[in-house]
């Protein structure tokens, strides 16, 4: 059993900041892909930004030079650092990560979405 926490979303004035954090848990024997999805209302789920064991990373143009995703393979942790932050990138942000369990398997694993509004 594994499960991701997220942690950092709220609201945030046009051209802010904000860092969202994800914690995996449980019986892990390692962590490959690891990325950030979003969702905004009445859109399908996209991809935000992903960073694969070897710390490459592929992101959406939208946010290109502007989000920075990372992690920390000791901490079973990645984040998101937002900065600059538009009115269309409200959302729903959600983790997802490729973990290799010791009983289970390889899981594909969704933390519960974090909401992220930008908004004067």
């Amino acid at each position: 059993q594994v499960q991701l926490v997220v942690s950092g979303g709220g609201l945030v004035q046009p051209g802010g900041s904000l860092r969202l954090s994800c914690v995996a848990s449980g019986s892990i024997v390692r962590i490959n892909d690891m990325g950030w999805y979003r969702q905004a209302p009445g859109k399908k789920r996209e991809l935000v930004e992903r960073i694969t064991s070897g710390d490459s990373t592929n992101y959406a143009d939208s946010v290109k030079g502007r989000f920075t995703i990372s992690r920390d393979n000791a901490k079973n942790s990645v984040y998101l650092q937002m900065n600059s932050l538009k009115p269309e990138d409200t959302a729903v942000y959600y983790c997802n990560a490729r973990i290799v369990t010791i009983n289970s398997g390889i899981l594909d694993e969704w933390g519960q979405g974090t909401l992220v509004t930008v908004s004067s």
